[in-house]
């Protein structure tokens, strides 16, 4: 389904139905900035950085991977797949979290993101390295 046909589906909706739309993508969307800010205060980096798109891709690779420059991964086609699998089975790791957590985190990223930020798991280090992140 490409734009158009989404939003002339949309606008075929009632006004009701389209705010309710409306605050129900608000409210997954805010619970997404939550939950990444969490995760990045736990990390040690400032929260606000989970705002700005390409510095937040850069600080979650440095995350996971210990290497924030393997952002780039993400926009090269067919390896973009592949690295954000292990990218979320890193990320996982990194939390003390194991497998299934990671599986959790590629199929329902939303849910096991506020668990990482909510729940009781420390950062423990790049890949579940025991070492700093050494930000800067």
């Amino acid at each position: 389904m490409d734009y158009a046909q989404y939003s002339e589906q949309f606008s075929k909706m009632s006004p009701a139905a389209q705010t309710v739309t409306g605050v129900v993508t608000f409210f997954v969307v805010a619970l997404a900035i939550i939950a990444e800010w969490k995760i990045f205060n736990k990390a040690g980096i400032a929260g606000w950085h989970s705002l700005i798109p390409i510095l937040r891709e850069y600080d979650l690779c440095k995350l996971a991977d210990g290497k924030g420059i393997k952002f780039l991964l993400f926009i090269i086609p067919g390896v973009n797949i592949i690295y954000a699998i292990l990218y979320n089975f890193r990320l996982a790791s990194s939390f003390g979290k194991g497998t299934g957590f990671a599986i959790g985190l590629i199929f329902f990223p939303n849910i096991f993101q506020l668990v990482l930020g909510f729940g009781s798991s420390k950062y423990i280090g790049p890949r579940g390295e025991q070492r700093p992140l050494n930000y800067r």
